[in-house]
């Protein structure tokens, strides 16, 4: 082809290739102006996510907070990990060193405030619901021939997922049964998952316990439950150098044991360079505010309904409960536990029951 030939195609070449520019501008500008997705809602922040083999993870923009395990192969349902700073979880499964499987004895202990040597913290699972004395029956420990087992019903109308307001919920429904598989009490229980401030989030649990029709439930009078909590072993004042504070400014074991409080926290470190924790909040219309708290310099917080005497569930005569942990980086203050604890106490009561009928 001459020189002479393509100068006389520059012109056509030029009309075609701009035709062309013009056309692949004007489809994109039509891209733009119609969303491929008109419809789209937004995707929540915070979600709760079905997992395999019974369990579900609490995330945050993909990150995941906490996971709740609920399969019928376990003792009792629980939350872990609690994911603090740098992606390290607050607390642990089973107590450090002892770690063998706790069992009860034949029958109750007769002083409750000297419970009998366990065999081994199994039991510790991080942060449960539990109690050591129903109807003379021990939920508290793993084995033996008065251990009773809280199971997950599996009813249409006992398990919804849900996110809603910037929270993640998710609604179950557990029966405690006893060694034979008889229901002795039934527990309605809502944990919600929300971000908080300066990169802490929540975890609320409300509780209901509920007498099954014509059989009254009798709590025994018990330091162990409802609620506890396992912390990480560099977190514990004896392993890991943490603090234990609570509502009143006392310090550790020695100034917060069997004390009561409206919050207790339990904080130390979790990295080389960053610390955080736990604060554990009884609300204040809960039945004995402020609760009794039980803790130890190992790592061990809990919070007691029944520590200086026994309590009776009636039929139809339910009793609600609620509790929160706020998790946070840092070892914060008074001050600052106070003011979470205030907005935490002004929160409405949830209802616990499905808000999607099938």
């Amino acid at each position: 082809m001459t020189t002479n030939t393509l100068r006389s195609l520059r012109p056509l070449w030029l009309k075609t290739t701009g035709a062309a520019v013009l056309a692949v501008a004007g489809v994109c500008a039509a891209f733009a102006a119609e969303p491929a997705l008109p419809n789209a809602k937004p995707v929540p922040d915070v979600q709760v996510l079905p997992q395999p083999y019974a369990q579900a993870s609490f995330e945050y923009l993909g990150r995941e907070l906490t996971r709740y395990h609920f399969g019928p192969e376990l003792r009792r349902p629980f939350w872990y990990p609690i994911t603090g700073p740098g992606g390290r979880s607050l607390t642990r499964m089973n107590m450090p060193y002892d770690p063998g499987k706790s069992m009860t004895r034949d029958k109750q202990p007769a002083d409750p405030t000297k419970p009998e040597d366990p065999l081994g913290h199994s039991h510790q699972t991080s942060v449960w619901i539990c109690h050591k004395d129903v109807n003379g029956f021990d939920f508290w420990r793993d084995g033996g021939p008065i251990a009773g087992q809280i199971l997950h019903e599996t009813a249409r109308d006992c398990l919804e997922y849900d996110e809603v307001d910037g929270t993640a919920t998710l609604l179950t429904r557990n029966a405690w049964n006893d060694p034979k598989g008889n229901t002795l009490m039934v527990d309605r229980r809502l944990a919600t998952v929300s971000t908080g401030v300066n990169g802490s989030w929540w975890l609320v649990i409300d509780l209901q316990f509920e007498a099954p029709p014509g059989k009254p439930v009798t709590l025994g009078k018990t330091t162990f439950g409802p609620l506890g909590i396992r912390m990480a072993k560099t977190v514990s004042v004896h392993e890991g150098g943490g603090r234990i504070l609570n509502s009143g400014g006392d310090l550790n074991e020695k100034g917060v044991f069997r004390k009561h409080a409206r919050w207790v926290d339990y904080s130390g470190p979790v990295t080389r360079d960053e610390s955080g924790g736990i604060t554990l909040m009884d609300h204040p219309q809960n039945p004995n505010h402020p609760a009794i708290f039980h803790v130890r310099d190992n790592g061990w917080l809990g919070v007691t309904l029944t520590p200086d005497a026994t309590r009776v569930i009636e039929p139809g005569k339910p009793l609600r409960l609620r509790y929160a942990l706020w998790v946070h980086n840092g070892v914060p203050g008074v001050q600052t536990v106070d003011q979470q604890w205030q907005s935490f106490a002004q929160r409405k009561l949830a209802v616990l029951k499905v808000k999607h009928p099938q």
